[in-house]
């Protein structure tokens, strides 16, 4: 099993103000790494089961645990941008069924070794996330970290307990918000 596959991560909904000023911050004080529009299936099953198309890339992931936990294990498998229809027709024909499409602008940056997104997500709206990659025994130190982080830009922590709130009415809704 690939070692450091645990993401740990604190993710706040943000005013389109904060956004803008957040995004001026990153610019000047961290290394811009890329923007991407990215569209997100969730597929139904057990697992959290995605496959996104970015402008460069297409890939198939799952991720562990809970959605919305503090820290998660990772696979991805990263393929061609072109190779996104295959994901989705491979999954459609194993009989997984598309719950939700996300479609989201995301900036990226790497900032004092923390990767920081910044995401503008149609129908959901806007969120920054911090985010370290490490293994089981980092991640309470990263979560500890990247909290001590988000409280340094001036952006309170939103409740899990939102998050659920606001993703379980996407997920009815999407349709509809998209």
């Amino acid at each position: 099993m690939k070692k450091n596959n645990i993401e740990t991560e604190v993710r706040s909904f943000i005013s389109p103000l904060q956004y803008k000023k957040l995004n001026s911050f990153f610019k000047k004080s961290a290394k811009f790494l890329s923007l991407e529009n990215q569209e997100t299936h969730y597929f139904s099953g057990p697992n959290d089961l995605r496959i996104q198309k970015t402008d460069d890339i297409a890939k198939l992931w799952l991720k562990g645990g809970k959605l919305h936990q503090k820290s998660r294990e990772d696979i991805v498998v990263r393929c061609q941008k072109d190779d996104f229809e295959n994901l989705e027709n491979l999954l459609l024909k194993l009989g997984y069924k598309p719950e939700i499409k996300w479609f989201r602008k995301r900036n990226n940056f790497l900032w004092q070794g923390i990767t920081v997104s910044l995401d503008f997500t149609k129908g959901y709206g806007y969120i920054i996330e911090l985010e370290k990659m490490g293994d089981k025994k980092s991640a309470k130190k990263n979560y500890d970290l990247l909290l001590y982080n988000l409280n340094k830009l001036e952006v309170e922590l939103t409740p899990k307990e939102v998050f659920d709130k606001r993703f379980a009415y996407y997920k009815k809704n999407w349709r509809k918000l998209i």
